[in-house]
């Protein structure tokens, strides 16, 4: 993958399933934006994916220099 096509990735998956995430918004009503950003990145499939994607960037920047 080359790191447009994974940017591209990352804002479809965001634009699809994060703008307006219900779970993360009443997280971040009840328990405040560090509990919402948690759940983000340890419970929510889309958030691993999303970790998974910036690793692959990552690597792909990396392989460039």
């Amino acid at each position: 993958m080359n790191k447009r096509s994974i940017i591209a990735e990352i804002d479809e998956m965001m634009e699809m399933y994060c703008d307006g995430c219900f779970v993360k918004r009443q997280l971040r009503e009840d328990e405040g934006k560090k509990a919402a950003h948690r759940f983000c990145i340890e419970s929510c499939t889309v958030g691993r994916q999303l970790q998974f994607l910036g690793g692959e960037l990552n690597k792909a920047t990396s392989d460039n220099r």
